[in-house]
């Protein structure tokens, strides 16, 4: 059973690592950044990646998995290569920091830091949240930063099962899609 309490922004990897501004920008909700962390532990994991927030993107936010061209189907061939992933598919992710084949350093306490691309995104996506002017990122505003980064995980996930990520973050800066902003 998971434990549903809401997590502190101190413990919580996709909250801002600077404290909240006036604003309080902070990727939400925190169900996605805890569905995550989760997965990483789970899948055996050091670090929190981006196809482990891809994953709970999908999980976790509707608005998500609305975005996808290629509709329901789409989405479920992306939670079907994810799972394969954290059966053991992804096997030779393992050992290894995303974008690097240097070996994982273990953090005290048994923490699962997000990866180096993973960060990347999350501060994409706040940056993505302030440029409209909102005071929060979305679900698609870190879809958005995950696919433009085009060496992560989450799009070598995307291109696998068939989606542009060009074409996916065209979408959404054009407002192709509605932001929930």
């Amino acid at each position: 059973m998971h434990n549903r309490t809401s997590q502190t922004a101190s413990t919580c990897p996709l909250r801002s690592a600077r404290p909240a501004g006036p604003t309080g920008f902070r990727v939400e909700p925190a169900s996605v950044a805890s569905g995550a962390r989760r997965r990483a532990v789970r899948d055996g994991d050091r670090q929190t990646d981006t196809a482990h927030l891809l994953h709970s993107l999908l999980d976790y936010d509707p608005d998500v998995r609305a975005v996808f061209d290629g509709g329901p189907a789409q989405v479920l061939r992306l939670r079907g290569y994810l799972a394969q992933r954290s059966i053991g598919y992804g096997l030779r992710w393992r050992g290894a920091a995303e974008g690097s084949q240097a070996p994982f350093r273990v953090r005290a306490g048994g923490t699962t830091p997000l990866s180096p691309a993973a960060a990347a995104a999350v501060e994409g996506a706040l940056t993505r949240a302030r440029a409209r002017g909102a005071d929060r990122a979305t679900g698609t505003d870190l879809l958005a930063a995950l696919a433009a980064d085009r060496e992560c995980r989450a799009v070598e996930v995307l291109r696998r099962v068939g989606v542009d990520p060009e074409r996916l973050v065209a979408r959404l800066e054009c407002g192709a899609v509605r932001d929930g902003g």
